[in-house]
């Protein structure tokens, strides 16, 4: 942990008020804007272009003060003209802006005179929302006549509170605090009176007679009843959130209500804390003072404290006060209830049991992208930010500010460092990245001192990029927390999105297992450097998992039957059940696909049927994590226009309640027990991902294509009878080599994802099933599950073995494990090694952004083609590996490519190797090989037998 003090502070400063600011605290409703429209007119130097097109809106604005009038110049903007006229008038009347903070005790001196202020006959012509307290005042009868509870001061006027904080600055986050010092500034005034014993506040002396009778008739005009949904919050743990009913008419005094539901005896002794959720919501939690002596006759303190012996901590309301930030003591009331601005007139709102569960999902790292994507059991904030185009939803950065405000923090502040690599070239950069290939210190100063090579010029060059680094401070500008980023991006704005995601994900993480000691789990984010300055920050954030179960339960239950219907069952033990014809287009990694989902809450052997989510489209990125697992477990294997469903457990009771909305309220009188969801989902849409649509309209056919037909000329050239796929996925390789005519007789394909395996069997079957291939002479195929560096003896003996754009998706070191354990133990005939060509992407990334030039003053930096990828490698790079690879293991390696030419710079697009065994190496090496079967059948054909 690092001290506060290691970071120097922000100055405290008030920034200057605004012109307009300045006017309206001189002057107030005094100050008259006047807005005119002035037309421009453009010089037009195309004659076609319409007359509309030739002219702009102007505007110019006319202040009128009691001492001037003032008219700025016309701008293009309304705003913009009003505070130019009022710098205008500022200048002329010589007025200076306060910036200056005031002292405790002049904070105090201005809070006695606004309190004052608040009773006098002006201000209760105004339409602040005090007043509607005060004018019903006066139609009491008795003693309170006139009367008002001090802690409605308080929550009607922004002003008292930020006095308040000035004074004590405890007075944040304690309503009670806030109410002694009120009490105390009462006591300072000579035309306010306050009771003793209870929290009253009127004033000194009588209103005139027919100012009276004029309020009061206007506070009986209407008395119209409602009943009002409210929140009740008990303060022990042990009891659940629950709903209660709040009877509120105009001719009652609202605040007697919430008193006679917190059984309280008046309702001077209520403390309403400031808005929860959205400011303009006006929901507040009521709850009553404690029975605690203020010592406001100690005169050697200049403001009143609460005495030291008396233990709060006892009676804080956890839940309610982590909902507010502040301190609620004992039981408490959530309502929507209050005086608005423009009329004196008494507003009410129902709120829900869901209400209070959307508020606190609203404070969790990822609650705020569930809820604004309206997709509380299906969304997950994403673990990685690919592009712009592709996220869907606030951005990590907003999110990130959200997530801040929430826990009264200021807004994270976002500091971006510029990597200009001109002085290191690309080569350097790859030798580094390929410390695990073990070049010599010869060939890093060969490439190194190559100063005329073109690539070294056209990358060498260009080069830049940008790391962000995020510091989050407190309310009162202390650093809280700073975290900076290996990483790279090629823009500054993905830099900050990048840094912003990676931030909510740690605090994600750690809400997650709040066990965890904090050292320990910062210790676990590797290439970060993570520092937290503030354990009451840190604190403050554990307290989330103990008020809001956020542990999901992912197991899964039983099966949905349904009657003609193909069942799937995946990876991660879903099942589910789909329903429609195949239209052959299905979702891969990095599409963004359209759904529409159901999702419906159900109970065994009941007729329990409760619709809790619907969306009729619901976008979202494969392969990123923005979805819960089984949804997309179970859209990875649908077609466009297919449907499927499948059930699961269900999640916390809190995440139920969240998303029934009104029938929360029903749904928390039962027990869930027994109870499942079901989702019913379609796919809808599916946009491929970037680097395919890039590759589509760059190269015909696009080079998946033509990788397949590479293969296809090596097969027939071997006259080859046998072939494994290595990392064979959905099976695009081999379904493709079914539409071409081949020696083939026995495919096999292997690879560690059961879900793609799955969809790969779908695809297959589907083809040899319908008798539409065109490889007559096959006679089997066969998909495993397992890792493809470890050995299965099942698969040495073919002729060839293919692994096409699969060694990127591994790190570095499992790379050449992979060529190793290929090459010795399952000993191909023939091995074909295919892999992105780093070099190439400075081309792809270009054609990805039509319009943008690359010049030498704006130069764009190359980065990977998918963000799955571990690593690219340069030619060269490629080259080094193979070589060493058939070296060892006594194969020959030649080089090609597919897209692009090996003789014009910079080479292929995507670049292979082919390796051919030596003749005798079969006989040494693989026939002593133990009979090994580690991998699992996942799916069999045969041409004389029926699937398996």
């Amino acid at each position: 942990m690092l001290e506060a003090d290691e970071l120097s502070p922000v100055a405290r400063k008030r920034p200057a008020l605004a012109p307009k600011a300045l006017i309206h605290q001189k002057f107030g409703n005094q100050a008259l804007y006047r807005i005119e429209e002035v037309r421009q007119s453009l010089e037009n130097n195309c004659p076609g272009l319409a007359l509309a097109q030739q002219t702009r809106s102007l505007y110019r604005c006319y202040l009128d003060l009691p001492e001037l009038s003032v008219i700025s110049d016309a701008l293009p903007k309304k705003k913009d003209a009003e505070h130019a006229a009022a710098k205008i008038a500022i200048e002329k009347l010589g007025i200076q802006s306060k910036v200056a903070n005031p002292t405790p005790r002049e904070a105090m001196d201005e809070l006695v005179l606004r309190l004052a202020g608040f009773f006098t006959e002006e201000f209760l012509s105004s339409t602040h929302p005090l007043v509607g307290h005060i004018k019903f005042a006066f139609s009491r009868v008795g003693e309170r006549f006139g009367m008002i509870p001090m802690s409605v001061i308080a929550t009607c006027d922004t002003k008292v509170n930020n006095l308040c904080k000035v004074i004590n600055p405890k007075a944040e986050s304690d309503p009670l605090l806030v109410l002694s010092l009120i009490s105390r500034a009462a006591k300072m005034s000579s035309s306010i009176c306050i009771s003793y014993g209870e929290f009253w506040i009127w004033k000194q002396g009588s209103y005139p007679t027919e100012f009276v009778e004029s309020v009061k008739n206007l506070t009986s005009e209407s008395t119209q009843k409602s009943y009002v949904e409210a929140l009740f919050i008990p303060c022990l743990h042990d009891r659940d959130v629950e709903t209660l009913t709040l009877h509120f008419s105009d001719s009652l005094y609202y605040m007697d209500e919430i008193a006679q539901k917190l059984h309280v005896r008046d309702p001077s002794r209520i403390l309403v804390s400031r808005t929860v959720g959205k400011a303009s919501s006006e929901i507040r939690l009521y709850f009553s003072a404690p029975d605690v002596p203020f010592l406001t006759s100690d005169s050697s303190t200049e403001v009143p404290m609460i005495e030291g012996n008396v233990n709060l901590d006892k009676i804080l309301n956890e839940r309610a006060s982590y909902l507010s930030g502040q301190c609620i003591y004992g039981n408490a009331i959530m309502a929507h209830v209050g005086y608005t601005w423009k009329s004196s007139n008494l507003f009410f709102e129902d709120i829900w049991l869901s209400t209070y569960y959307r508020m606190i999902l609203g404070k969790l790292p990822d609650g705020h992208y569930k809820l604004s994507r309206e997709a509380i059991l299906s969304a997950e904030l994403p673990a990685i930010y690919t592009t712009r185009s592709n996220w869907k939803g606030p951005t990590p950065r907003d999110l990130l500010c959200v997530f801040c405000r929430q826990h009264r923090l200021l807004e994270p502040l976002f500091s971006i460092k510029a990597l200009d690599h001109t002085e290191i070239s690309v080569e350097s950069c790859e030798i580094q990245r390929e410390s695990k290939l073990s070049r010599s210190a010869d060939e890093v100063e060969k490439v190194n001192g190559d100063k005329s090579d073109p690539i070294r010029r056209e990358l060498g060059r260009s080069i830049s990029a940008f790391q962000c680094e995020v510091k989050i401070l407190s309310k009162r500008q202390d650093p809280v927390f700073k975290c900076s980023f290996d990483d790279t991006c090629r823009k500054e704005c993905d830099a900050i999105q990048s840094a912003a995601l990676k931030v909510l994900s740690c605090f994600n993480k750690y809400f997650k297992q709040p066990d965890m000691p904090i050292e320990k789990f910062f210790e676990l984010e590797n290439g970060h450097s993570i520092a937290v300055y503030s354990k009451e920050f840190i604190q403050e954030l554990v307290k989330c998992p103990s008020i809001y179960d956020i542990q999901r339960k992912n197991k899964c239950s039983g099966l949905h039957i349904s009657s003609n219907q193909r069942s799937t069952q995946y990876e991660n033990g879903v099942s589910c059940r789909i329903d429609g014809p195949d239209s052959g287009i299905f979702p891969s990694p990095g599409s963004v696909i359209c759904i529409s989902y159901v999702v419906v809450l159900m109970e065994k052997d009941t007729t329990l049927k409760e619709v809790l989510e619907s969306k009729d489209a619901f976008e979202f990125e494969i392969g990123t994590g923005a979805v819960i697992s089984e949804l997309e477990s179970c859209v990875s294997q649908l077609t466009v226009n297919q449907s499927a469903k499948f059930v699961v457990e269900v999640p916390s009771r809190d995440l139920i309640f969240t998303a029934a909305g009104q029938a929360a309220t029903h749904l928390s009188q039962l027990s869930l027990h027994d109870c499942f969801l079901e989702y019913s989902v379609k796919l809808l849409h599916v946009t491929e991902p970037l680097e395919d649509r890039i590759e589509q309209a760059l190269f015909s056919p696009p080079l998946s294509k033509q990788r397949v037909e590479f293969a296809v000329g090596y097969i027939n050239q071997l006259h080859a009878t046998s072939l494994v796929d290595f990392g064979c996925g959905s099976g695009s390789l081999l379904d493709s080599l079914l539409d071409h005519t081949t020696t083939l007789e026995k495919v096999a394909g292997v690879d560690i994802s059961r879900k793609s395996l799955i969809r790969a069997a779908k695809i297959l079957h589907l083809k040899l099933s319908a008798n539409l291939s065109r490889q007559k002479s096959l006679k089997s195929t066969i998909l495993f599950d397992g890792s493809i560096t470890d050995f299965d003896s099942r698969l040495r003996e073919f002729d060839i073995g293919t692994c096409l754009e699969v060694i990127e998706h591994m790190e570095e070191d499992q790379a050449c494990l992979f060529g190793d354990v290929v090459l010795s133990f399952f000993c191909p005939g023939v091995l074909i090694v295919s892999t992105p060509n780093f070099e190439y992407n400075p081309i792809l990334q270009r054609s990805s952004m039509p319009g943008r030039e690359d010049t030498e003053d704006k130069p764009t930096s190359s980065k990977f083609r998918n963000h799955d990828h571990k690593f690219e490698w340069t030619r060269q790079q490629f080259q080094h590996w193979a070589n060493n690879l058939a070296v060892r293991h006594n194969y020959s390696v030649e080089f090609s490519g597919v897209g692009g030419s090996a003789d014009i710079e910079p080479g292929f697009a995507s670049q292979i190797a082919v390796f051919k065994r030596a003749s005798n190496l079969f006989q040494k090496q693989c026939l002593r090989t133990e009979p090994s079967e580690l991998y699992e059948v996942i799916w069999e054909w045969s041409a004389h037998s029926s699937p398996l």
